[in-house]
């Protein structure tokens, strides 16, 4: 007996769009933080502040990127129809930090 496997596009379709929001999201996220940072604002997460203040931007970038890593690794793990909310969960914090940033930048500048 044959199988055959369909997939569903608009599965395909959401998880990329959710991914390309979370690339949307890393980009923004990191230049907002670097622009607030050189507005004079400083960083809010203790974290992401210990490693802006060792290695730099380039710190920054490093641990989004490795968020992502891990995202992807965690995402696996998942039945194909909930595996959106992985970068659904990992865009939307970014989203209202960017948000936050450029409110900020706007009050100080």
């Amino acid at each position: 007996m044959i199988q055959t496997h369909t997939v569903d596009l608009l599965e395909i379709d959401l998880d990329r769009a959710m991914w390309g929001l979370v690339a949307i999201a890393l980009v923004a996220d990191i230049a907002t933080t670097a622009h607030g940072l050189e507005a004079g604002l400083t960083e809010s997460n203790p974290i992401a502040s210990d490693v802006i203040d060792g290695y730099g931007m380039a710190g920054m970038v490093v641990m989004k990127l490795g968020t992502v890593c891990l995202a992807l690794a965690c995402r696996t793990v998942l039945e194909k129809q909930y595996r959106a909310i992985v970068p659904a969960a990992l865009a939307a914090p970014w989203l209202v930090a960017v948000c936050l940033n450029v409110y900020l930048i706007g009050v100080v500048a």
